[in-house]
């Protein structure tokens, strides 16, 4: 097997500090170690790990999703992302898959990347799994 697993995702921001704020706040990653690329942008870490690599300084696309459509996340604490969700009237989509009963719930970012966050079936949210969004 050539692939082992699922290295980074990379954003292209219309603001550097913005984006960085927005995945620090509501995903709870942390800013950490990137080296000098010759042009602007944040390495963001969750467990040691640099998932999420942010680029600024270049034009970003007409269609912000692209042919990615969403990049997915494991999480914990649900409850404490819906009440950051809920108060910055953050539009989400929060489901339940049908077989597993993880709970998935989707929001965008500023620069409009579809993001997900799974979440354990033994996790209970205190909102009825509803929507506010089109996700």
């Amino acid at each position: 097997m050539v692939a082992v697993g699922m290295n980074h995702f990379t954003i292209i921001a219309r603001d550097l500090t913005e984006t960085r704020d927005f995945y620090c706040e509501y995903l709870d990653l942390t800013v950490g170690y990137r080296p000098a690329l010759g042009f602007p942008g944040e390495w963001l870490y969750a467990n040691g790990n640099a998932v999420l690599h942010i680029i600024a300084g270049r034009e970003s696309p007409k269609h912000p999703t692209g042919v990615l459509d969403h990049m997915a996340f494991s999480g914990k604490n649900i409850n404490k992302i819906l009440q950051r969700l809920k108060s910055n009237n953050i539009d989400f989509n929060l489901k339940k898959q049908p077989e597993t009963n993880i709970w998935q719930l989707f929001f965008h970012d500023p620069n409009g990347a579809k993001v997900e966050l799974d979440f354990p079936a033994s996790e209970k949210p205190k909102l009825n799994p509803t929507s506010t969004d089109d996700t």
